[in-house]
């Protein structure tokens, strides 16, 4: 019998092609999305159901993991690909948009996992594989959020794989970096600011022009990243996190792991600094 995936965030991106390849490979794959009416694509696949899930409302997740199971008879692999990135000032930045951030990015992943674990457990099997970010372990200017949410997303996926150890329920994290869906479409223009505090602006210029040089570099297709999910769904290990980036992400993610920590920040602010 076709294992079943459950991909959250498939309207586009990232998530579209990881459907597409569980898809390819003769998975049964519940794709869902906030609004799967303006699907163009997934839906013309034979085994591929679609499913409205929006990860800041619980009703809808229950709802599409029940479908799902409905449809295909059990779920094997959740992915929590859904989730998005707030940039600009941290100060500038209002309430709701900082409770949206830590609601999409991490209370979401929480909601979706506390869903469908007791299926899992039922099961006594299962596999979560939580997308996170390569700012999960690197921190850049005007991503505060992002990042928090992201180291959020980190720990509390290590420390559940810990705790879904003796169920036989693997949790698997991918940091992607570098990628065509992410850092390379921050600019000035898309701050996500409330309030502009003009003090900051000769920062914001010079973190503006250190996002232009990492948008030099060749960028990673969403395409890459979802064998590269497929491959961590399906290679039988007990493997936690596994990376995929250009060279300006290995870059930054090999002074994480090399330098010493004061080492580590000097060379993340001389990457702006020189522009100040």
């Amino acid at each position: 019998m076709s294992k079943v995936v459950l991909v959250t965030g498939s309207s586009s991106g990232i998530g579209k092609e990881t459907a597409k390849i569980f898809a390819e490979q003769g998975w049964n794959v519940i794709a869902t999305m906030r609004d799967p009416a303006k699907d163009t694509e997934l839906a013309g696949i034979a085994n591929v159901y679609l499913a409205r899930l929006d990860v800041q409302e619980r009703k809808s997740i229950g709802s599409a993991i029940a479908q799902g199971i409905e449809r295909f008879g059990r779920i094997d692999v959740l992915i929590n690909n859904a989730g998005y990135g707030q940039f600009g000032v941290f100060e500038g930045t209002g309430d709701a948009q900082i409770k949206q951030q830590f609601d999409v990015n991490v209370i979401g992943v929480m909601n979706t996992i506390k869903a469908i674990l007791p299926h899992f457990r039922e099961n006594r099997a299962g596999t979560i594989l939580n997308v996170s970010s390569g700012a999960g372990k690197f921190t850049l200017p005007l991503i505060s959020l992002y990042a928090a949410s992201k180291f959020a997303l980190e720990g509390f996926s290590e420390a559940l794989s810990h705790e879904l150890d003796g169920l036989n329920i693997k949790v698997k994290i991918i940091e992607p970096g570098g990628t065509a869906t992410n850092f390379s479409a921050v600019s000035n223009d898309a701050l996500s600011e409330t309030v502009k505090i003009d003090d900051y602006d000769p920062f914001v210029n010079a973190a503006g022009k250190m996002f232009q040089d990492m948008r030099n570099f060749s960028l990673v297709t969403a395409r890459s990243v979802a064998e590269l999910i497929y491959e961590a769904a399906t290679d039988g290990t007990d493997t936690l996190r596994y990376s995929i980036g250009n060279d300006d992400f290995n870059a930054r993610m090999n002074a994480r792991k090399e330098l010493d920590d004061q080492e580590y920040v000097n060379f993340i602010r001389s990457g702006y600094r020189k522009y100040l």
